[in-house]
């Protein structure tokens, strides 16, 4: 296994201390970049594991928070906190621009092969970086298909890649039909991936549908997603030695 180094990452975002998550690969050379964004709940050691793996593969990763350090828990909090800055598209990106400063500004990084990764929440950040017109590689999204202001979809200068459970409540077929118009209206290259009998947050091992009715983890699927996530990386953002 390669060796990887990690550290967080203290930066101001939304009127808070984010306190993210870098892994960098080994050697000192630049390598390309991926900005990774959480669930809704926050930053945990899934995105934190996951930005290890991108590292192993060879990709400066930066897991994002959402919170100011928080790992939200309670679906009413989450909720309250998260509703109003979905609804809010400068915010959004404003948690995302500042995540993607610091990720620009490691030494390691190529500035010019940056791809955002995101979930729920995180993946409704990777888009509205997308629609603001930054320079990015790919947008994947998980669970976040979140449609924009009209129009500016258009904006979006890369490959777009969304993933969603056939069972979940939240992103519904409507919500899903409404994001996919919004990409084709835009002429993106975006594609879509159905994961059949998948709720919300499938991909994350730690949601307990018991609790939380329409969620729950599909190891199965789960390990899918992220297959089809690397290979869009590969295929957009190769690493070359």
């Amino acid at each position: 296994m390669t060796t990887i180094t990690t550290r967080t990452v203290e930066y101001p975002a939304d009127g808070l201390t984010m306190i993210g998550y870098l892994a960098l690969p080994a050697g000192v050379d630049r390598r390309p970049a991926v900005l990774l964004g959480p669930e809704g709940t926050g930053l945990s050691d899934v995105e934190r594991r996951r930005a290890d793996a991108l590292a192993e593969l060879g990709y400066v990763a930066l897991a994002f928070d959402l919170h100011g350090g928080r790992y939200l828990g309670d679906p009413e909090e989450m909720l309250a906190r998260c509703m109003p800055l979905l609804a809010d598209p400068d915010r959004t990106r404003g948690i995302g621009q500042a995540a993607l400063d610091v990720l620009r500004t490691e030494p390691r990084t190529d500035p010019d092969r940056i791809a955002a990764v995101g979930y729920g929440t995180g993946g409704a950040v990777a888009l509205e970086l997308g629609r603001d017109g930054v320079n990015l590689r790919a947008i994947a999204t998980v669970n976040g298909l979140i449609t924009g202001r009209p129009g500016e979809a258009a904006r979006i200068r890369c490959p777009v890649w969304a993933g969603v459970g056939s069972e979940d409540p939240i992103m519904a077929p409507a919500q899903r039909d409404a994001f996919t118009a919004e990409m084709q209206a835009a002429s993106v290259d975006w594609r879509l991936v159905v994961y059949g009998g998948a709720l919300h947050a499938f991909h994350h091992p730690t949601v307990d549908h018991t609790v939380r009715p329409g969620v729950g983890y599909h190891p199965r699927h789960a390990q899918r997603a992220w297959h089809d996530i690397v290979a869009l990386l590969a295929e957009c953002l190769p690493v070359t030695d």
